[in-house]
């Protein structure tokens, strides 16, 4: 039936057809493609979420250092006023750092100079894995000096 009476619109309308027919094997490809691209996109979630957090605890390791560091090169301080300084940071702010009160802050004072650090390890988003972090901070220490 197929000739020269055979009318366009009929052709048109067969390819459309056999277009729609065929972009039916196509069918239920979107949910396969995301239950294969889902966990890649979980993993990076995750790995950004693990990424600021490392970030924060040496922020807040590195906070405390200076705070350390800022009590202890005071003219006159006392013996320990460092790393009392900096616990005390800590225990106020240092959730993103955990196990730092295990060595606890240490500070080093000579007659010039004073160095802290603190160390301990970042908060986990995946169990098992955990990074380390240590800070130190410097500073002068105040003293009266001859003009």
């Amino acid at each position: 039936m197929r000739g020269a009476a055979y009318p366009c619109w009929c052709r048109t309308v067969d390819a459309v057809r056999r277009r729609l027919a065929a972009g039916d094997r196509e069918r239920g490809a979107n949910p396969v493609e995301l239950a294969v691209v889902m966990p890649l996109i979980l993993l990076l979630l995750f790995a950004s979420i693990q990424v600021a957090a490392v970030f924060l605890a040496r922020s807040t390791a590195l906070n405390a250092a200076q705070s350390g560091v800022n009590a202890e090169r005071l003219y006159n301080a006392s013996e320990g006023a460092g790393a009392a300084s900096a616990t005390r940071f800590l225990t106020a702010n240092g959730g993103w750092l955990v196990g730092w009160n295990k060595s606890g802050p240490s500070c080093v004072a000579s007659e010039v100079e004073v160095t802290c650090t603190v160390r301990g390890r970042s908060l986990s988003v995946v169990p098992g894995v955990d990074f380390a972090v240590q800070q130190t901070a410097h500073g002068t220490v105040e003293r009266v000096t001859q003009p």
